[in-house]
């Protein structure tokens, strides 16, 4: 499986300005917060500094009422710094989750826009952890990493503040073990950042894998390959442990080490600050008390900067991720602005060049032209560019050469939703989403009214069994409409193209693999789709393409042949040895 490149960098600027640029629609919420962090900064270094002044000032000479009116004000203190907690908790998780929200709907409609050249060689997976996963690690950057890493920044600049104010020796000796937990602090972060870099990238791996096994478990299923899929699975899965398991190692050292260092600072404080009592230096105890205190302070934010700094990394990292998916510009350009209530119908190839990789060229100088109303069928080996003509005259690709038209105008010039709603497109692989049959036939487009639906199904022959499933067209089909049969799957399929009532219908016919009566309903739906309609028929049988007005030949991308099926017979070419190699036990 292909892995993700794993940066790094610790600090991208572009990418972080991206980052900071997704606040600007929550601004003002964003200023308030940057006030509650300040207020929080403050608020927990005034504690310390008034009990100092409590016992030295109040206890020491017996002022019973001064001690109650510092209790008081610590105790309002405390309950002002819990609002201030509380308020800074809510308001970041919320600019957070407002973002994360924006951003989802913006990846998402994204994705809408990008060609099917882009899905090709994109694993599904990978697609769905940057739209989650990588989203969802924003919300930590915003409620965890930048904020709270901005507040514990400020506390300590304050803390060292007062911690001067009163004793400049205490300070100096308080952090005499400062080096040794910067230098932990940054083995700590270097190692738990490529670490959490392993953890993205053996999620995003994971999701890939069990997206696509679980979408072909028939296929894993049908081969007997159960037991080496459970074998890949548990090799992909215990590097995602391990990667795991090795962040907890580096969090499981270095929090220990931490709190050692911190309290060898205390115990060297309380060496020295004691004699400094007992000689009269520091004559006031509180001062010492206080020093205890900021101490315990002043080394728990730099134990937490480094868990946000790679909170705030991570965030980068899918930061990084998420801006290269939406700057992507593998979209098709959608400049035409021609639009039309109806067409006419008329299609025409003019010398068209076509690769999916730029040097393989599946269609090479394809011309052909289909007047309105008029049956053109495509036959041809696999692989000889007969879906490359469906997905080039939906535009779900654009062309290297030639000119493809409709009604005479370059269908680069139509509006791109206008031009594909005049095409109805029926393929042999039905797509049906988990939901009502109803649902799945207007692909919830609320302005088709339901008498349009049913009349649809009547059409094509699909509304007598539709209604006689539980619910009738409420009927939920389920994932990929694994409730229903494939002939059923396909009747609905002609049923959502006829409800769009399109001029052009283009059919990939699959009748190969459904029962004979079920055969005679899907006839029964191509012939009603097609009448009065200019249709393209990919015809896997032969048999049901003998009447087309035209058929095109294909071998490797090139018309060999083209004719009714009479002038093909007559040929003896190379129709007339698809035909025969495909009756042969028949007319054997």
């Amino acid at each position: 499986m292909e892995k993700e490149k794993i940066t790094g960098r610790i600090v991208d600027l572009k990418v972080l300005k991206r980052l900071v640029g997704f606040i600007k629609p929550y601004r003002g919420q964003f200023y308030f917060l940057v006030f509650l962090t300040l207020a929080t900064a403050v608020l927990g270094p005034l504690r310390p500094w008034i009990i100092q002044i409590t016992i030295d000032n109040h206890i020491a000479v017996g002022d019973y009422q001064g001690l109650v009116n510092m209790t008081l004000l610590l105790f309002g203190l405390l309950i002002l710094d819990a609002i201030v907690q509380y308020a800074h908790t809510y308001l970041s998780g919320l600019i957070g989750q407002n973002i994360i929200r924006d951003l989802r709907i913006q990846l998402y409609h994204h994705l809408l826009k990008l060609k099917l050249k882009f899905f090709d060689k994109t694993p599904i997976g990978r697609l769905v952890t940057r739209n989650i996963s990588d989203v969802e690690t924003l919300a930590e950057v915003f409620s965890q990493g930048i904020a709270a890493m901005s507040g514990d920044i400020l506390t300590i600049l304050f803390i060292l503040g007062f911690m001067l104010m009163q004793d400049w020796k205490l300070t100096l000796i308080s952090l005499a073990t400062l080096p040794l937990l910067l230098i932990s602090t940054y083995v700590f972060k270097e190692r738990i950042k490529v670490t959490f870099n392993h953890v993205r990238n053996a999620v995003s791996n994971l999701n890939s894998f069990v997206q696509e096994h679980i979408t072909g478990m028939s296929v894993v299923q049908i081969f007997n390959n159960e037991e080496e899929e459970y074998r890949k699975f548990k090799e992909i899965n215990k590097e995602h442990r391990s990667a795991h398991i090795k962040s907890v190692l580096y969090y499981s050292i270095y929090f220990p080490v931490a709190e050692i260092i911190g309290a060898s600072s205390i115990g060297l404080l309380v060496w020295f600050g004691a004699g400094e009592v007992m000689r009269g230096s520091i004559p006031e105890v509180g001062v010492l008390i206080s020093f205890i205190m900021y101490i315990n302070m002043f080394f728990r934010p730099i134990r937490m900067i480094a868990d946000r700094f790679n909170t705030l990394q991570l965030g980068i990292v899918s930061t990084d991720r998420i801006v290269k998916l939406l700057d992507s510009e593998e979209f098709l350009p959608d400049h035409g602005a021609y639009r039309t209530d109806s067409l006419q119908g008329k299609v025409e190839f003019k010398k068209v060049w076509f690769a999916y990789n730029q040097e393989n060229y599946v269609l090479k100088d394809i011309s052909f032209q289909v007047v309105p109303g008029q049956v053109l069928a495509l036959v041809g080996a696999t692989g000889a560019g007969k879906s490359s003509v469906i997905n080039l005259l939906n535009r779900f690709y654009d062309i290297n050469q030639g000119e493809i038209k409709i009604d005479d105008v370059s269908i680069s010039d139509y509006q791109l939703q206008n031009l594909r709603g005049h095409i109805g497109v029926v393929l042999q692989d039905v797509f049906l989403f988990s939901g009502s049959i109803a649902d799945n036939i207007t692909l919830g487009n609320h302005d088709i009214p339901f008498e349009k639906v049913q009349e649809a199904a009547e059409l094509v022959g699909a509304r007598k069994f539709i209604e006689k499933l539980p619910g009738g067209f409420n009927y939920n089909v389920k994932e990929r409409g694994a409730t229903l049969s494939v002939g059923q799957r396909q009747l609905i399929s002609f049923v959502r193209a006829m409800v769009y009532d399109p001029e052009i219908v283009v059919l990939d016919e699959a009748t190969s693999s459904v029962d004979s009566e079920t055969e005679e309903l899907i006839q029964y739906a191509i012939e009603k789709l097609m009448k009065g309609r200019t249709s393209i028929v990919i015809a896997h049988r032969l048999s049901t393409i003998q009447n087309a007005d035209q058929i095109l030949v294909l071998d490797k991308g090139e018309i060999k042949e083209r004719g009714s099926h009479e002038q093909l017979m007559r040929l003896d070419g190379y129709y007339t040895q698809l035909y025969h190699m495909q009756y042969k036990g028949v007319l054997s």
